[in-house]
């Protein structure tokens, strides 16, 4: 499937950036910029099932391939969040970064979380009050993003959650160099992951304090851990 890009700048460079579920290319707008500013194209891509991307099967394999197909390969840089950092793994290999950095990666996730997420469908019907009692650190602006992207997204890429997770989507070694930035105070993701990312070769930062959309929760945290990567 050809998937909905965005841009930001015209540098040299190229850096890909691939959302979480629920979201699509607009939960970047703080960051993008940040990317334009130090000389790169910055191309945001809309996931299957999110934002003004096209619906269709929904597994881990067809949103890898959707990334081979829509995103130009050989890039400077890829960023995925959640989600988006499971498709990117699955199609690394293939668009061949030249870095490769993975925010809170939803490779293998609490027991508790997977049981919980065929439910995160409710999610669509969320409030404003809602949005903003879950993210207290957000401002009104990724308040707005995340209630339009609620609203364009398809409930159904919740649904096949459970399915996914009944094994691990680990990767077993990082396929380009690779960063993992990990959410302190995420709670997503299984325990003593982190240290078997490290024996498996990657790189593992993580932003203290910070919830599971980090870079929303601790912007400045975010971007400081991305010192060299970027």
């Amino acid at each position: 499937m050809r998937l909905h890009t965005h841009e930001w700048g015209t540098g040299d460079r190229i850096a890909v950036l691939v959302h979480g579920i629920m979201s699509d290319h607009r939960t970047w707008h703080r960051v993008a910029p940040v990317l334009a500013d130090k000389g790169y194209r910055v191309v945001g891509v809309d996931l299957r099932g999110h934002g003004a991307s096209g619906r269709g099967e929904y597994s881990p394999e067809h949103w890898a391939d959707d990334l081979v197909e829509s995103l130009p390969a050989g890039t400077e840089l890829a960023i995925g969040h959640s989600l988006g950092a499971l498709a990117l793994a699955g199609a690394v290999e293939r668009l061949a970064p030249a870095r490769a950095v993975y925010c809170d990666p939803a490779w293998d996730l609490r027991e508790q979380l997977v049981e919980a997420s065929a439910h995160f469908a409710a999610l669509k019907r969320a409030s404003r009050a809602m949005i903003k009692g879950l993210n207290p650190r957000w401002d009104e602006a990724d308040v707005d993003v995340e209630l339009a992207a609620l609203e364009a997204w398809d409930p159904a890429t919740a649904r096949v959650l459970p399915g996914i997770y009944s094994v691990s989507r680990t990767p077993a070694r990082p396929a380009v160099p690779s960063l993992v930035v990990l959410a302190g105070a995420g709670g997503l993701l299984r325990p003593g992951l982190a240290g078997e990312l490290v024996r498996r070769g990657f790189e593992v930062r993580t932003v203290e304090g910070a919830g599971h959309t980090l870079y929303r929760d601790d912007f400045d945290g975010f971007i400081g851990a991305l010192d060299g990567w970027i």
